[in-house]
């Protein structure tokens, strides 16, 4: 089973290589298009800034890429925010599978700090993502941006209010929180993931 996992101006794709070999996939770190349209699942994983990420994507074509993808995708922090219609952050307009704007979180109390870091729990899971995941599980989050909860929501979680935890629509899904370090509840979401 091959895993296309996108490479582009983002860090954090080592950690995600190394859960999906845990689970027995075979990751390929890629820019090719021929390699990604062929893989079995597609990760779209990273840290980072919209407006640059996006610009990378749209030199290397892979921004076209993923809107025609047809397996299995899985974004992961600005991976899901790049998946939206527009971001707040550098008012970027980004790939527009999902079509909402990532909003910037703003603080309401002294104690609200930008970026949310940590652990926080998920609720309404409603994916056969979540298969075998509790509700409010406890999940691993960095993000200073926001996806707003709409009919795509399948997972919300609450920092300042509440927001999309995890997107999906038809073959497309993303996870605000990054699954590849929240424990065993990151593995079952991959596993699920790969099981698609």
């Amino acid at each position: 089973m091959k895993t296309a996992v996108i490479k582009y101006n983002a860090g954090n794709v080592f950690s995600v290589m190394c859960a999906l070999r845990r689970l027995g996939a075979e990751p390929l770190l890629t820019d090719d298009p021929e390699e990604i349209r062929t893989a079995d699942h597609i990760v779209f994983p990273g840290q980072g800034e919209a407006s640059g990420a996006m610009k990378c994507l749209r030199e290397k074509g892979l921004d076209k890429v993923l809107r025609r993808a047809t397996q299995p995708l899985l974004g992961i922090c600005i991976g899901m925010q790049l998946l939206c219609a527009s971001s707040e952050e550098g008012d970027t307009p980004c790939i527009g599978i999902f079509p909402m704007t990532v909003k910037r979180f703003r603080p309401v109390r002294h104690e609200d700090k930008v970026p949310a870091m940590g652990w926080n729990n998920i609720r309404d899971l409603e994916s056969p993502l979540f298969n075998r995941v509790a509700e409010n599980s406890y999940t691993y989050f960095v993000h200073s941006f926001y996806v707003p909860i709409s009919p795509f929501t399948i997972a919300t979680s609450d920092y300042i209010l509440p927001y999309s935890a995890a997107i999906g629509r038809d073959n497309f899904f993303a996870t605000q929180f990054h699954p590849e370090k929240s424990g065993s509840v990151g593995e079952q979401i991959l596993r699920n993931f790969l099981a698609l």
